[in-house]
């Protein structure tokens, strides 16, 4: 908890922090990049570019200040903000050290953006947030090293590729096993592995990519869109040079599974909505279902530009026909006349809804806002949705100090 002292303080100063969010977070990640080019190992660079990354953390910890005080997110929802982090993390294979040097630019940041305004007492304060919210990403953190098994010093493992599989237009799978001959690990279907590429004349650069296939024990599958940039943003470098130097018989070094997006097992109906590449979690979902229970009921609803662009299209029809009930629903920018597809951008109010169903929802925040909302609108509750975003999770304070997932 938030000591008597400090809550006053950040209860006053939390609408200017999330009216200068931005900035902050401009001169944070500025300041401590340009000193420790290193961590750029670490931060997609395509997403700093955009402007994606910067604001992500900087946002996490204002929104966890309006939840310390009550304004923010009603803690099961923000237990499940940790949780995502955290498991973030454990796949970058950030270690608790490090918190000490963020927490030192981050807050130096916020001193130079509102200047005289943050007297020693509103730095105490402040500080005092950014370490309550790190103990409790720290303590979450050493608890899925732990249960993964992994030296958070050395999380990483080999794997060859086995076979590289055309899934779609600018969409590739690779299937995956443990280069020391020891089985791959289990997992739960709708996590991700972070793939730690070292690019020539780049260095390092970590990604994550969802597993596309369920756990058999033997192999791991990812499956990769090349990521074109748009608007001035750089193509994605790792997601280019898998796709233009990977092939059978290459090596890639993996971390651990990781993620919260994890099926329940109990015999509720099942909703899948996808965008994009973001139908790999989905596929994995799907097939796992098939194998264990059969008899529960499906429905499948995917986004994409065209048919030619629809990832694991095949693999999910497959495994669909192993269902006792199972429906697929298809939206396509492009007209088709193809049964059971829609011409032209998602339409919440088509989607084949159960009253019980369990949703869940994995591609662009775009995509996601808008369904999440659409969803909200004919009445299902949140805690029936649940979700993966591909890219960096926002959270900023309104400066009524609530906040809202954006």
């Amino acid at each position: 908890m938030l000591s008597t002292s400090s809550a006053p303080i950040i209860e006053a100063t939390l609408p200017v922090v999330g009216e200068h969010l931005e900035t902050i977070s401009d001169v944070f990640y500025r300041t401590m990049l340009g000193e420790n080019p290193e961590l750029l190992n670490l931060f997609s660079r395509s997403a700093q570019a955009t402007g994606e990354q910067r604001s992500a953390l900087s946002g996490a910890v204002a929104a966890y200040a309006a939840h310390l005080i009550g304004a923010g997110p009603s803690p099961a929802a923000f237990e499940h903000i940790v949780e995502r982090i955290a498991q973030r993390h454990c796949a970058l294979g950030i270690r608790p050290e490090q918190y000490t040097m963020v927490g030192r630019y981050l807050l130096g940041a916020v001193g130079t953006v509102l200047g005289d305004a943050v007297t020693p007492a509103v730095a105490a304060a402040w500080d005092e947030v950014y370490w309550l919210f790190a103990a409790r990403l720290i303590g979450r953190e050493a608890r899925i090293y732990a249960e993964a098994g992994v030296d958070g010093a050395d999380p990483w493992r080999d794997y060859t590729v086995i076979s590289r599989i055309a899934e779609a237009h600018d969409t590739v799978s690779f299937v995956l096993v443990p280069a020391d001959g020891r089985p791959a690990p289990d997992f739960h279907p709708g996590q991700y592995v972070t793939v730690n590429a070292e690019l020539p004349g780049a260095g390092r650069q970590l990604r994550q990519y969802s597993l596309s296939q369920a756990a058999t024990g033997g192999t791991l599958r990812i499956t990769v869109r090349r990521v074109r940039g748009t608007g001035g943003a750089p193509d994605g470098i790792v997601s280019g040079h898998l796709h233009d130097h990977v092939r059978a018989g290459d090596g890639l070094r993996l971390s651990r599974p990781y993620g919260d997006l994890t099926l329940t097992s109990g015999p509720d109906p099942l909703l899948l909505i996808s965008a994009g590449v973001g139908v790999t979690p989905m596929a994995a979902i799907l097939e796992h279902v098939a194998r264990t229970q059969p008899t529960r009921e499906v429905t499948t609803v995917h986004a994409d530009r065209s048919p030619d662009r629809h990832p694991l299209r095949a693999d999910m029809t497959g495994h669909g026909a192993r269902l006792r009930s199972y429906r697929s629903v298809f939206f396509y920018e492009t007209a088709t006349t193809e049964p059971g597809t829609f011409a032209g951008r998602i339409d919440t109010d088509r989607i084949p809804l159960h009253p019980d169903a369990e949703i869940y929802l994995c591609g662009p925040a775009p995509f996601m806002q808008a369904v999440r909302a659409g969803l909200h609108r004919r009445g299902v509750a949140d805690e029936r949705i649940r979700y993966e975003v591909f890219g960096s999770e926002q959270w900023r304070p309104a400066l009524d100090t609530t906040a809202a997932l954006v």
